[in-house]
C-alpha cells in the first residue's frame, strides 16, 4: 500500500486513481501522518439491468399450454 503526501496526490491524482482502480489502496499523508485512503470501489455490486438480465434463471414446462384434464376442471380428488 503506497503512501504519498498531499502535494504528490494533487499533482498525480490521475495516476493514483488508476492505481486504486487496479485494486491497490493508496494512503495520503500530511507531514508523515496518514489522513486519508484512496481505495477501489467494490465492482461486484453492479447488476445487469435490461433485456437478457434473467437469462437462464427460470424455465417453462414443455406442457404448460396443454389442455387441462377433466378431473382438474371438475375438482375431482383422485385419492
Amino acid at each position: 500500500m503506497p503512501t504519498v503526501n498531499i502535494y504528490e496526490a494533487k499533482t498525480q491524482l490521475s495516476k493514483l486513481i488508476d492505481l486504486a482502480a487496479s485494486g491497490s489502496d493508496v494512503v495520503i499523508s500530511r507531514n508523515g501522518v496518514p489522513i486519508a485512503r484512496l481505495a477501489p470501489l467494490n465492482q461486484k455490486d453492479k447488476r445487469m439491468i435490461g433485456f437478457g438480465a434473467l437469462e437462464g434463471k427460470g424455465w417453462i414446462a414443455d406442457d404448460f399450454d396443454a389442455p387441462l384434464s377433466e378431473d382438474f376442471l371438475l375438482g375431482v380428488d383422485n385419492d
